[in-house]
């Protein structure tokens, strides 16, 4: 089932199950009310979708967690996940527009699978990630690379506004033990794997991050990104597909 997130003219943002062409609209936020739905459906082509979830509480990102990925960066691997916040600020939706920042040299795409936490989880244990999971997202966690080395760890390169796109929709009924992740930009082909190449699979980023924090409804969990991350320039679009979900569609502004 894919759930988006929506808004129509003059509307406040909604909640809907995507139905071949339409939303067949929810009676609230699925994760607090469930699957009800009010009978009225929306055509898709009406509907601008949003960034399907807007964590209240956090985005955790995990890197290097693809072993080529962890070539190309040079860097090495770790017993435990590398594991960083990013703010809910930075957060957006199809279709909106990744802004760069002004003077912080390059920035690089780097799509990604993404986890939508559905219920209060702490300690939990691989055996049960699947409990406390609502879905499975799109992401793309756009970084300041010349940032990132600068300053020495990563908040600041991938914490700015627009830096966390999310979507199109939320699916709640898939395996993602192996997935194609695809990333595009401007129609060339930049990242291709497979989620069952991730270094730590989801089942032990569940354990591990859940014995740190203690996750919350709506919290966004990314799980990585594969080797060919690369420079994303003003007037660019950036397309990330994934297997069963979809695609995640973002155009790149310059700030000036």
């Amino acid at each position: 089932m894919k759930i988006a997130r929506f808004s129509t003219e003059g509307e406040d943002p909604r909640y809907g199950i995507l139905d071949e062409r339409a939303l067949v609209v929810l009676a609230g936020d699925p994760m607090y009310q469930g699957f009800e739905t009010t009978g009225e459906r929306v055509p898709l082509a009406d509907a601008k979708l949003l960034a399907p979830v807007i964590p209240r509480s956090k985005v955790i990102g995990v890197g290097l967690n693809y072993a080529e990925h962890v070539s190309e960066m040079e860097e090495h691997t770790a017993d435990d996940p590398v594991v960083f916040l990013k703010p809910n600020t930075s957060v957006i939706g199809p279709e909106d527009p990744i802004r760069l920042p002004a003077d912080i040299g390059r920035v690089d795409h780097e799509g990604e699978l993404a986890i939508v936490i559905g219920s209060l989880a702490k300690n939990v244990a691989k055996e049960d990630f699947a409990s406390v999971i609502l879905g499975y997202t799109i992401a793309n966690d756009v970084t300041a690379r010349d940032l990132q080395a600068r300053d020495g760890q990563w908040a600041r390169a991938k914490g700015f506004d627009t830096f966390c796109p999310l979507g199109p929709v939320i699916e709640t009924e898939i395996d993602p033990s192996d997935i194609r992740i695809e990333t595009r930009v401007d129609g060339d082909l930049r990242q291709a794997a497979s989620t069952n190449e991730m270094v730590h699979d989801i089942p032990t980023l569940i354990e591990f991050i859940s014995s740190i924090w203690t996750l919350l409804p709506g919290d966004v969990i990314l799980t990585g990104t594969p080797a060919g991350v690369g420079a994303i320039r003003d007037g660019e679009v950036v397309e990330v597909t994934i297997s069963g979900i979809g695609s995640l569609r973002n155009p790149v502004i310059a700030r000036h």
